[in-house]
């Protein structure tokens, strides 16, 4: 918050104006820049559950305290009766201040009950971009909020993604990093003149019942079908820009005029699942948000020397920030067998790391910091319009960091050597790791033990799969579409037909009407052929409705697609566990970079 048109001194911290009350616990806003402490009463916020509601101060109360001593300032004595003071503001060119001991409650007053220790109050806050909230409803809040939501630039992505902040199911957020060279000290990374392509990026999926989440990386090497997309130009006309079948990821960004609409609609192309939000950041946000922070801890196996990075760092334990943060989150050289699969495994582990400093108590509980963070944070992103503003993005902090530590899995997604290049550069997707992934995903499917329903369900679906299944070539079904694609038992039909050698399935077009989850009616005596198609499908255990008269003759089957039919081939719902040959790391545990 600056001094501008309010006469304020231009030596004072804006963090500092957040003091704490120390007879309240809670931090609150000091707008006069005097030395004095004020004799009028003070505004104050609290943060409450979830919200940014107001709170009030307690004034005229009779009982008596002192507040903590302000630089230069007196305190007062012999006011018993007089309102609860806040201590002054401190000034960045003097020193620290001198602070005065709290004096005892008067004789014959009863102690206070405390309040919610300041570290809880302070996790409401987590997120990072969100400490205004403490002030929210004041002149302070109306300055913070204002000068945070200056920062923040748009990108109007027009119908792609979900028009509200917050899903009331899962969250999908888009998070792109890009290669554009610009900002002071860039000018040595990245490709010159670039546009800024899709260099680094995560798909950041929150379970429903905020209790976990998944982090999938997305490697910028690889080939895909970018589709067309539709961008909003400066005019205000709209663009169509033309597909790309055979294309690497990080070009859906930047190349022919493609905004980050186009990357959500690629990465919906590959995996069925749609991005609700996007936020990008570029190499400023890296040397940013690190310095805000104080740093982010990270731990080498080996000594690192990487002459076209300029990364130095020793084996073990560092601490890093800025320059240092951005080199090592750009190096190739220094891991692995120096393939951007293995700079995805050390982006993972620091941006873990990164996630615990900005939800430990250290960051929490310190309002400098936090202004610093939330300053930063906000000048680092672009953002798509859903989300666009201050008050937006502390709703959707809030929701994400309802999210355990302990509960966030980075995964990268499945991929192997391109095989139509004799000397493979790039990767495509691995299909039998791929495609259970992302069904997991889909169907809000914890790669993490956080919940006694999941484990509930797995056993359900573990008892369904058990016992004899039929050849494809004896499975007959009749496939009904009650979903929202359109032609989608056609297309089933066909997937079933081409792919699955299940050639007794028949389209009979549209339900009677749209269901919700897609549903397989089957007779007693057609277990083996009902078990069959549920793999094949990946039907959960809730999808099947099995009646109590056998079937007689050649009777089908009858499969009815509902609104979570993402697409013929696309399983239902995912595995009760990740495929084997995926890789899991989690945000909460720290590990050596190799």
């Amino acid at each position: 918050m600056d001094a501008h048109s309010r006469g304020r001194a231009d030596d004072i911290d804006p963090a500092d104006q957040w003091v704490l009350n120390p007879h309240t616990g809670n931090y609150e806003l000091r707008l006069d820049h005097s030395a004095g402490e004020s004799s009028s009463p003070s505004r104050t916020a609290t943060a409450a559950e979830g919200t940014g509601r107001r709170g009030e101060s307690r004034t005229g109360s009779s009982r008596e305290g002192s507040g903590r001593r302000g630089s230069g300032s007196r305190e007062r004595e012999g006011a018993p009766d007089g309102p609860r003071q806040v201590p002054g503001q401190r000034s960045r060119r003097s020193a620290q201040g001198a602070r005065a001991a709290a004096e005892p409650p008067a004789p014959g007053r009863r102690k206070r009950k405390p309040r919610k220790s300041r570290k809880k109050k302070a996790l409401l806050w987590t997120g990072g971009v969100m400490a205004f909230v403490v002030v929210a409803g004041s002149v302070g809040a109306y300055i913070l909020y204002e000068r945070f939501n200056g920062n923040i630039d748009t990108v109007d992505v027009g119908n792609v993604g979900s028009k509200g902040v917050v899903s009331d199911g899962p969250m999908n957020i888009l998070i792109i990093g890009t290669d554009k060279r610009t900002g002071k000290g860039n000018e040595g990374y990245g490709d010159k003149g670039s546009t800024g392509h899709a260099d680094t990026n995560i798909l950041f999926h929150v379970s429903e019942d905020r209790t976990n989440a998944t982090a999938m990386s997305i490697p910028r090497d690889l080939m895909t079908t970018i589709p067309d997309c539709e961008t909003k130009q400066p005019d205000g006309s709209t663009k169509v820009i033309p597909g790309a079948a055979k294309a690497r990821f990080n070009t859906s960004l930047g190349q022919e005029g493609r905004d980050p609409g186009c990357t959500m609609r690629t990465v919906e192309e590959i995996t069925g699942i749609q991005p609700d939000h996007f936020m990008m950041v570029d190499f400023n946000a890296v040397k940013e948000l690190t310095t805000a922070v104080g740093g982010v801890n990270v731990c080498m196996a080996k000594p690192i020397d990487d002459p076209k990075s300029h990364l130095k760092l020793p084996q073990g334990e560092s601490k890093v920030q800025g320059e240092t943060a951005l080199a090592l989150l750009r190096t190739r050289d220094s891991f692995g067998n120096r393939s951007d699969l293995d700079r995805i495994k050390v982006q993972q582990q620091f941006l873990g790391s990164m996630i615990r400093e900005m939800k430990s108590s250290d960051t929490l509980t310190n309002p400098k910091k936090l202004f610093k963070l939330a300053d930063a944070a906000t000048k680092a992103l672009t953002v798509d319009t859903g989300i666009g503003d201050a008050k937006k993005l502390m709703t959707l902090a809030q929701e994400i960091s309802k999210v355990n530590t302990e509960n966030i899995t980075f995964v990268t997604m499945p991929v192997k050597d391109n095989p139509d290049e004799p000397k493979p550069v790039t990767v495509v997707v691995h299909p039998q790791q791929g495609d259970p992934l992302f069904a997991m995903m889909r169907s809000d499917t914890s790669l993490t033990e956080v919940k006694q329903k999941e484990k509930a369900a797995k056993s359900k679906q573990a008892a369904l799969l058990k016992g004899p299944k039929a050849a494809p070539e004896d499975v007959r079904v009749d496939v009904l579409n009650g979903g929202d694609i359109s032609g989608g038992a056609g297309a089933t039909v066909t997937w079933l037909q081409n792919e699955q050698g299940v050639l007794k399935s028949t389209n009979k077009a549209n339900a009677p009407e749209k269901i919700k989850k897609t549903t397989l009616e089957y007779a007693p005596n057609q277990a083996d052929q009902a078990r069959a198609l549920a793999e094949m499908m990946g039907l959960p255990a809730a999808a099947m409705k099995q009646g109590t008269a056998d079937a007689e003759g050649l009777e089908a089957m009858v499969l009815t697609l509902g609104a979570d039919f993402k697409g013929a081939g696309q399983l239902i719902t995912g595995p009760a566990k990740a495929p084997e040959g995926v890789e899991q790391a989690s945000a909460d545990k720290a590990v050596c970079a190799k």
